[in-house]
Order: C-alpha cells, then structure tokens, then sequence
C-alpha cells in the first residue's frame, strides 16, 4: 500500500520489557529518529572499519572468572579527578542532540543524574552550557573542541568555569573531518533550530575542501597550546584522542590530568586502531593511578570490565546512550545507565571481582602483551 511515512516515532514514556540491553536500545532507536540524523549518529570515517573494530576488540577477548573469589561485599565506585562516583560510567560529548530528542541535552543530563554519572557537555551542544548545569545532579565535565585561537578557546572555557563544570576535556582527534564520513555527505543537512547554541553556527562546521594542511590543520592545536591551557584552567584538563604511548608521555609532560584513549568513535581516521588494542600500552608509560579513560566500543557490561582489566580507569558511553535518548528521553538515559551498571556488577561478581582495583588481565584469556 502507498503512501507518505509517518516519520519518526515518538519517544517511549514507558520501558517496555523487550529492552534489557544497549543492543536493544540500538535497534529500538531507529524507528525514532529520521535517516538524515541516523547517518550522523552511526556513521563513520571512509569503509567504516573503526567503527566496526572498536566492538569487535571487546568480542575477541575472552574473561577467564574466578567464582569462588569473596565478593560478598562489592562495589563499583570510582573516584575521578577529585569526585567519586558509584561507577565508572561517563557520557561521553556527543554534538546536537536535540537532532535525537526534543530536549536533547537537557534530557540527557536529568538520565545521567539519576544513576550519578558524570555528563561530557559537548562544544556543540544545541543547549546553553548554562541552562545544562542548571539541571544537574551529578558533576559535569564540559568538552571543548579547540575554537582557532587561545582567545576564543579561553572564552568557552572560563563559561564553563562559571557554571560549575568540573573537568575540561580537550578534543584533540577532529581537527578535520574524516574521508567520506557520513556526517560530511552533502545530503546531510542540521534541521532548522538545530544549532550549537554556545558557539559561532558559521564557524562550528568545517568548510568542504582539499587545502587540508593550510586550512584546518593550521589552526589546530600543538603541544605548546595544550601546556597554556593547564595553566590558565581551573579545572583539571584531559586530552582526549590519543593513541599512541608516546603521546601519552608527552601529555603528562605537559601537565595534562587525564587521557581518554579514543580514536573518535571510528568517525575520523578509518583503520586508526582501536582503543582497547592500545591501552594496555599507554597504562605502562603513565603508570598505576593515572586516570585513563576508554572510549570507543563499550556496548555491554563485560565491555566495562575488559576495558578495566586492561588499564582503564573508567570508561565512556557514546553512541548506545544516545540510541535510548532517542527511544525513551531522559528515562531512557537513566535505564540504559543501570543496565551497564548492573552487567558490570554481574561480571564482576561471576568473575570474583568486589571492587574495580582488584580487576585486571589476570582475568582475561590471553591478554594482550
């Protein structure tokens, strides 16, 4: 029969039973959101292999349990740039997500408040950095993707400051945007009201063109921006988007608090390896107590786990709590939040692990050298 689609769903007021799981959450998500805002919230650099592997790097390894461990007494909590949060699950920034919910951000924020995870506020939020803060319940960390200049990096960051945001992330992998990434493909549009509020509309997206060395890259940041920024900020700075162990030292050199080992989600270099593959390395140069964190692939609770076990700190969740954003709102966050939670505690507890210290590669199979 023909006709003219209905178009997306409207977000879920209720959970329904059939989602137990961020795979679930994915597959429900699609019937709420249009193709236009589907092809930027999953696609990827070039052939999309990163994207891919990222996932793929959690199912190749193995959990090798000790069940008769005591762990009677277990407990997930994780303590991150001076606060301590039950457990080791952050929003990782994710841009326009009032392309996924009418509320978007502000949505977010209330599910994150709800289970006590930290919320990554990105530059291109389509909320006011201060309108987010003035809903939350738990300790926001706020992303900043470098604005051109000291000056106008600065500007967004002291905004931040001023509203209460507790750690600044620096993004440092997207300078330019990926070959034939999705979200560059000329069909993809921003709908009308759908801008990041807290910058420059004209300024946020990158320009198409091929003058990649003289355009975007020159006004990329270096090492010598990162140093100015720890010591103008007042908050603890991370860097987020290496991958090799060599920047990882030259990052603590430069006085940074924190990494995230990150390629981007798989959406600007395709075939950059994937974060799970690599962090065991970089824990061995920045050493025990360094907060590390992993994004990229985290799908289940187990994922939490491997991550841990191979030298994270904690991790962050990007696309799949996204997928419940769009399915269910502020509710959807909160519930996809609680059930990563509660499949970290199960593996832990199946495992013989009471705490996030005492996991590490003695309970994987074949850990990576």
């Amino acid at each position: 029969m023909g006709g003219v689609s209905a178009g997306p769903l409207q977000p879920l007021e209720r959970i329904p039973r059939d989602l137990v799981a961020a795979a679930d959450y994915e597959r429900a998500a699609r019937a709420h959101v249009d193709d236009n805002a589907w092809a930027y919230l999953q696609g990827g650099a070039a052939d999309e292999l990163s994207v891919h592997d990222n996932a793929a790097a959690f199912r190749r390894l193995r959990l090798l349990p000790q069940p008769l461990n005591a762990v009677g007494h277990g407990q997930t909590q994780v303590e991150l740039f001076g606060e301590t949060y039950a457990h080791p699950l952050v929003l990782a920034p994710v841009a326009y997500q009032r392309l996924f919910h009418a509320e978007g951000e502000l949505a977010t924020v209330q599910g994150a408040g709800a289970l006590d995870a930290a919320m990554t506020v990105s530059t291109l939020a389509t909320t006011t950095l201060e309108a987010i803060a003035a809903q939350a319940r738990a300790p926001l960390w706020f992303q900043l993707y470098w604005q051109g200049s000291r000056e106008a990096s600065l500007a967004l960051l002291r905004r931040a400051e001023a509203a209460g945001y507790k750690v600044l992330v620096l993004t440092v992998d997207a300078a330019v945007a990926g070959v034939r990434n999705r979200e560059q493909r000329a069909d993809f549009q921003l709908p009308a009201g759908i801008v990041p509020v807290n910058v420059d509309p004209a300024a946020a997206l990158l320009p198409p063109g091929r003058d990649v060395f003289a355009g975007p890259m020159a006004q990329a940041p270096g090492w010598d921006d990162v140093a100015w920024l720890v010591r103008e900020s007042r908050l603890p700075v991370v860097l987020k988007g290496l991958l090799h162990p060599l920047d990882a030292r030259r990052a603590m050199d430069a006085g940074v608090h924190g990494i995230v080992v990150s390629n981007h989600g798989g959406r600007t270099l395709d075939t950059a390896a994937a974060p799970l593959e690599v962090i065991a390395a970089i824990r061995t140069v920045v050493g025990a107590g360094y907060p590390l964190l992993l994004d990229g692939g985290i799908r289940r609770g187990s994922d939490v786990f491997k991550a841990i076990a191979l030298g994270a700190t904690a991790v962050m969740i990007g696309r799949p709590y996204i997928h419940a954003l769009a399915t269910a709102g502020a509710l959807g966050v909160a519930h996809l939040l609680r059930l990563l939670r509660e499949e970290l505690e199960i593996t832990m507890a199946l495992c013989g692990c009471p705490s996030l210290a005492e996991i590490s590669d003695a309970y994987l199979l074949n850990p990576p050298e």
